[in-house]
Parts: structure tokens; sequence; C-alpha cells
């Protein structure tokens, strides 16, 4: 079962309808690093102009609930046990195929990742980058 599958397999259990737009959502922020609800919300309007704000909060509340989310970890790459945020980190992929990324490479990607999404201006580079194991 996918991870979209389980998500909306729990929302169901949880009372919840699964409608297109909330289908949309769950798309959006399993396919996006989106750091905000207004990002998602900008994101799912540019899919379908109908979905307004307070559908992008209800939703983020509901994954909440579920256990699927949580805002306190929304700007966190989740590492396993035996990730120091010295040596790298694990990945692991939907089939749980697992690989290792040493910190040197995973550093570059979030720098790449930061500069393609417009955190970092012209002239501007990264000095640090702090990964964190326990909760920020």
């Amino acid at each position: 079962m996918s991870r979209k599958d389980e998500i909306i397999e729990k929302l169901k259990q949880n009372g919840c309808r699964i409608t297109r737009q909330r289908k949309i959502l769950i798309d959006i922020i399993l396919e996006n690093d989106c750091a905000s609800c207004k990002e998602i919300f900008y994101k799912a309007s540019q899919e379908d102009r109908k979905i307004g704000a307070a559908t992008v909060y209800r939703m983020i509340n509901a994954l909440e609930e579920i256990g699927a989310i949580s805002r306190k970890n929304m700007y966190r790459v989740e590492c396993g046990k035996t990730c120091s945020g010295e040596g790298g980190c694990e990945i692991i992929l939907e089939d749980d195929t697992v690989f290792r990324m040493p910190k040197e490479k995973l550093d570059q990607i979030v720098r790449d990742g930061a500069r393609r999404c417009g955190y970092l201006g012209k002239g501007k580079k990264i000095s640090k980058i702090i990964y964190h194991n326990g909760q920020i």
C-alpha cells in the first residue's frame, strides 16, 4: 500500500470524506517539500482555483490528527537512529529500498534545492546547515 493510500485510509477511518480537492492536497504535500500552509495553498490553487485557504488548513489539521504530518517537523528532514548529522543520512524509498547519503552530498542537495526554490537570492550563500536528530 502506498503512503497516499495509507493516508486516505486513515482519513476515512477518522470520518473524513475523500474529495478530489483533498486528493490534490495530499498529492501536493507528498510530492513537494512545502514549508507552510500558504505554500501548499498556492500550489493547490494553481491546480484547482476552487480550493480555498480554509480547505488547506482543515486538511492540514486532519492530517495532523491522524499522525500523517506534524507541523513541528514540516521544516525538518527526519533522521534515522544512525544519523548523527555528521555522517549523513539513510533514505528509505516506498519500495523499502534503503540507501545512505554522505553528509557532503546531502548538504549539496539542500543547497541546490534552496536555490531552485528561490530561498537563495542573488549573491546569497548558505553559511551553515544544521541537522537535528530530535524535535525542534
